[in-house]
C-alpha cells in the first residue's frame, strides 16, 4: 500500500513515517519549499513539493490508497491568527477534497485533544464531551476545532475519514520542538527555575505513531479516538526528570495570575510598539487548566500500546543531547 502523509518533518510525522516504512509501506511526504528535511534523511521515501491549499494537489495524492493528514500549524501568538486558520481550516478543506478527487480509499486525520477542550464536570475527558468553540482557549485550539468539523463534514458525505485526537508526546525526533519538548529542553538547561499548578496527559509519540496506523487499519468512519496515556501534574513530570537526569527538579510554584500579567503585558502593551513578546498570553491561561484525557476508547478498540512516559522521557533527553540541542545531565545519558 502506498500511503501518502502530510506534517512528515514533524515531530509525530516523522515518527510515523518511519513506523510505516517498518511495517512495509511506501510512503509519499508532502514538503513545503521552506521544509527542514533532516528528520527525514536517509528514509526511502518519495518527496512532493507543495503546500496544503495548492489547488492541484490531488495529482500529488493519486496512487495512494491512503492519506495521513498530520500537518498543522502551531502557534499560541495572537498575530499568527491568519496563518492558523488558513493552514489548519482552509488546508485541512482542502487536502480533504484532493483526496476525494484522487481516490483515496481512507484517510486518518490528525485533530488533536485541543478541539476537543477540558469538561469541567469530570476528572478527565473523552471523546464524548465537546467543548463550543467560544470555550476553546486561543486560535490554535478554535482552527484545530474547526478544522476536525471539516473531516466530520466530509465523513458525513461518505468520505472514508478517522479522527484521531493526540494529547502531549514526548521523545525523539521533536526538533523543532513542540511545547511538551520544550519542557524537556529547558529543563535540561537549567532555565526552569519554577512552575505552574498545571497537568497534562503525556504519551510516548511512538505510542502515538502506532495509534495513526491502527486507525487507519482498525478505526470506524466518521469517528474519533484520544490517543494519550498519563495523566501527570508538570510537577510530577518534573520530578520523573530530575530522577531520570539527576538535575534537581525547580522547587518554587510560581501563582498564575504573575505570568498571566507577564503575558498580557507582553502582547497587549509592548508588541504593538514592536518589542517580541516572550510569553504568550493563551498559553499562560491554557496552563491555568488541568487537561486530563482518558484514552480508554483507543487503548481498547484499536489496540493502542501503552509505553511508561519514563521511557519516553528518557528517549527524548538522549535525543536532545545526542542532537546537541542540550549538555548531557549529570547522569550519564545512554547514547544507544
Amino acid at each position: 500500500m502506498r500511503i501518502f502523509v502530510t506534517g512528515g518533518t514533524g515531530f509525530v510525522g516523522a515518527n510515523l513515517v518511519r513506523l510505516l516504512l517498518q511495517e512495509g509501506y511506501q510512503v509519499r511526504v508532502l514538503v513545503r519549499s521552506t521544509s527542514r528535511l533532516d528528520s527525514l534523511q536517509g528514509l526511502d521515501v518519495d518527496l512532493v513539493e507543495g503546500d496544503l491549499t495548492d489547488p492541484d494537489l490531488a495529482r500529488s495524492l493519486r496512487g495512494c490508497q491512503a492519506l495521513f493528514h498530520v500537518a498543522a500549524h502551531y502557534s499560541l501568538w495572537q498575530s499568527a491568527r491568519p496563518q492558523l486558520y488558513r493552514c489548519n481550516v482552509e488546508g485541512t478543506r482542502n487536502i480533504l477534497s484532493a483526496a476525494r478527487q484522487a481516490g483515496v480509499d481512507r484517510t486518518v486525520y490528525t485533530s488533536s485533544v485541543a478541539a476537543i477542550g477540558v469538561n469541567p464536570n469530570a476528572a478527565q475527558t473523552d471523546e464524548t464531551y465537546q467543548s463550543s468553540p467560544e470555550q476553546l482557549i486561543g486560535h490554535y485550539k478554535r482552527s484545530k476545532y474547526w478544522a476536525e468539523q471539516e473531516a466530520i463534514r466530509a465523513a458525513q458525505t461518505g468520505q472514508d475519514i478517522v479522527i484521531v485526537n493526540p494529547t502531549s508526546p514526548l521523545g525523539a525526533w521533536d526538533s523543532k520542538p513542540t511545547p511538551t519538548g520544550d519542557i524537556v529542553l529547558r529543563f535540561l538547561r537549567g532555565q526552569m527555575p519554577a512552575y505552574v499548578n498545571t497537568g497534562l496527559n503525556f504519551v510516548d509519540v511512538r505510542d502515538v505513531a502506532w495509534g495513526h496506523l491502527l486507525a487507519l487499519q482498525r478505526g470506524q468512519t466518521g469517528d474519533r479516538y484520544i490517543l494519550g496515556h498519563q495523566n501527570l501534574t508538570l510537577r510530577e513530570l518534573l520530578q520523573k526528570l530530575a530522577a531520570i537526569t539527576g538535575m534537581p527538579a525547580p522547587r518554587y510554584q510560581v501563582p498564575a495570575w504573575l505570568p498571566l500579567a507577564i503575558a498580557w503585558v507582553d502582547e497587549t502593551l509592548l508588541a504593538p510598539l514592536g518589542k517580541s513578546p516572550s510569553v504568550p498570553l493563551d498559553g499562560v491561561r491554557m496552563a491555568t487548566q488541568r487537561m486530563y484525557y482518558d484514552a480508554s476508547k483507543a487503548i481498547h478498540t484499536l489496540g493502542m500500546p501503552q509505553t511508561p512516559i519514563d521511557a519516553a522521557l528518557k528517549q527524548a533527553v538522549d535525543w536532545f543531547v545526542q542532537q546537541g540541542y542540550a549538555q548531557s545531565p549529570v547522569k550519564s545519558v545512554s547514547r544507544s
